[in-house]
């Protein structure tokens, strides 16, 4: 089994601004710069027949090249913060890319993912931080913009859990056309 999914790696250059903000949070584990990334499809446990065809499914993807940029920061749950994000700048091409990495879940039978799409980059999961803390540091940043970049393709990553942050590699790669 294969804890798989799809993703968009977020360019070197936002690295530094994004880790700027990673700072003044208790109960924060904050997540190494090789770890950025935007999900499109979270798949998780996977066979390896469906991997398999999943690629291939991943790999037909037709969509053009877009324009992504990040601004302004929140959180994830709503009486106890689970995680803190930079916002991904809403894009209608993103949202099509998204879609097709369901559609290619959906066809191979894997279950549905039950959460609304929120384009993000994680950057930090957060454990026993106070609701009124988290809402203090998302005000903070709320200023953040990233300068905008190219996405000219995006990854199938396999996650792999153990001591520390999960360790993400990239197991094949799409060209956006």
């Amino acid at each position: 089994m294969y804890r798989l999914f799809a993703a968009i790696a977020v360019p070197d250059q936002l690295h530094p601004g994004l880790m700027e903000t990673q700072t003044g949070l208790s109960g924060a584990s904050w997540r190494p710069e090789e770890n950025f990334h935007i999900t499109l499809r979270f798949f998780g446990d996977v066979s390896h027949t469906d991997a398999r065809d999943l690629d291939e499914l991943l790999a037909a993807i037709s969509c053009p090249p877009f324009e992504l940029s990040l601004e302004g920061m929140g959180w994830f749950g709503r009486r106890e913060p689970s995680a803190v994000w930079a916002r991904v700048r809403e894009s209608d091409p993103l949202r099509a890319l998204s879609a097709k990495c369901d559609q290619a879940a959906r066809r191979l039978g894997l279950p549905l993912d039950r959460r609304p799409f929120t384009p993000h980059v994680t950057l930090a999961y957060l454990h026993g931080t106070p609701l009124d803390e988290t809402r203090v540091w998302v005000e903070r940043h709320h200023a953040y913009r990233s300068g905008s970049f190219w996405v000219e393709g995006f990854h199938l990553y396999s996650s792999h859990m153990g001591n520390g942050p999960s360790r993400y590699v990239a197991e094949a790669d799409y060209i956006l056309e």
